[in-house]
């Protein structure tokens, strides 16, 4: 059984843009995506129910309003669904703990191999 674990030993990579995505590998993507989505969006909307609860000033309300904005760019800058960067928007899902390997079974080595090279990358910075 092939490992979903990190390990770019035996990888290398073609170039992203070329490669191709079956159906079934859109379909597996689209859920994974989606489903990171809805997390990112429920612990937004957890954190605003509580900064409303704490709503006591005027400044108060403008912070809330500031955690928004700054929540809808962070979403938009990473949730990207082109085909040529999902790999990497993958990576930093997994990164950001929205998913797991382990979610991605079914995908193809090459885009695999893709997620733990960029995987492996962002956690060498973070450390």
């Amino acid at each position: 059984m092939e490992s979903l674990q990190p390990s770019s030993t035996q990888y290398r990579p073609t170039h992203m843009r070329e490669v191709k995505w079956s159906p079934s590998e859109k379909n597996i993507a689209r859920r994974v995506f989606e489903a990171a989505l809805q997390r990112e969006f429920d612990a937004i909307t957890q954190e605003v129910k509580q900064m409303a609860q704490r709503i006591k000033t005027p400044s108060d309300l403008w912070a809330l309003e500031d955690y928004l904005t700054q929540s809808r760019k962070e979403i938009d800058r990473k949730f990207d669904y082109r085909y040529s960067v999902l790999p990497i928007v993958f990576a930093q899902l997994i990164t950001d703990g929205r998913i797991t390997h382990e979610e991605l079974r079914g995908l193809a080595e090459d885009k695999l191999g893709y997620v733990r090279l960029a995987s492996e990358s962002r956690a060498r910075k973070s450390e």
